[in-house]
């Protein structure tokens, strides 16, 4: 029976997937077993060419050393026998299917504070662009017509597969109540809430144009997470670097 050789891209930063299709990839393989975790494999590249490679180097080190996979997935070693040229591989959540996007959840209840916010995202990811090893865009909400948000759609698979999700919090009332609650726009809620499910929340950040209310903010978000400025000046001098310190993962800069 004929093999077929499987190509295997090391993954040792994030790195988009359409980047690692576009460059050579770094093992070949012939798939053995395919279970819904794990998968069992030969790898068919020269013994000295594998103990040689940096990522073989890094697994004897003990670090976690993750493969892209043609067909497969995303997964990382767990056992190499150089002598039989087997590698078992684990299922592994990775980052190589998100985008290099910053999502924005505008509102147009207060439309001057997204536009001060989409502003600042604009000039902030274009500074940052100059240092980074991909370059980032910016995706956007639709709020072209009055139909209530669909999660199936393709605009929430932008917001999932983006690297960071930028969210217009600032209050568009006060609730009369004991004590006072913030009300925000409910398409951005919709969005900030599904967010909260399918990313981590480093990668979530919610900025507040402060218009002075004061009230209980309806989520329960670390500080870090959350951006009150006064105006397009303060905000401009504080969101490349949280945008930076919410990418620190991804190893960007």
């Amino acid at each position: 029976m004929a093999i077929i050789s499987l190509k295997a891209w090391y993954v040792p930063e994030y790195e988009p997937l359409r980047s690692l299709s576009d460059r050579p990839h770094d093992l070949r393989l012939a798939k053995n077993s395919l279970l819904k975790s794990a998968l069992r494999a030969d790898f068919l590249d020269e013994i000295e060419v594998v103990s040689s490679s940096e990522w073989f180097q890094r697994y004897l080190g003990g670090d976690t050393v993750e493969f892209y996979i043609e067909g497969s997935g995303s997964y990382v070693i767990s056992n190499i026998d150089l002598i039989s040229h087997e590698i078992y591989f684990t299922k592994h959540d990775t980052f190589v299917n998100l985008e290099p996007t910053v999502f924005f959840s505008y509102q147009t209840q207060r439309a001057d504070t997204s536009d001060i916010i989409r502003e600042a995202l604009v000039t902030s990811i274009d500074s940052l662009n100059k240092k980074s090893r991909f370059s980032l865009s910016l995706e956007q909400s639709h709020r072209m017509t009055d139909q209530p948000i669909k999660l199936n759609s393709a605009l929430m698979s932008k917001l999932r597969r983006s690297l960071l999700f930028v969210g217009d919090v600032s209050p568009i009332a006060t609730i009369d109540s004991e004590p006072p609650q913030l009300l925000l726009s409910p398409q951005v809620c919709v969005e900030v809430g599904y967010a909260m499910q399918v990313k981590r929340l480093d990668q979530i950040l919610l900025i507040q144009v402060d218009d002075g209310n004061q009230g209980t903010f309806p989520f329960d978000l670390p500080v870090f997470q959350r951006l009150v400025v006064k105006d397009y000046k303060s905000l401009a001098k504080q969101l490349p670097e949280a945008i930076a310190t919410h990418l620190r993962r991804f190893n960007l800069f």
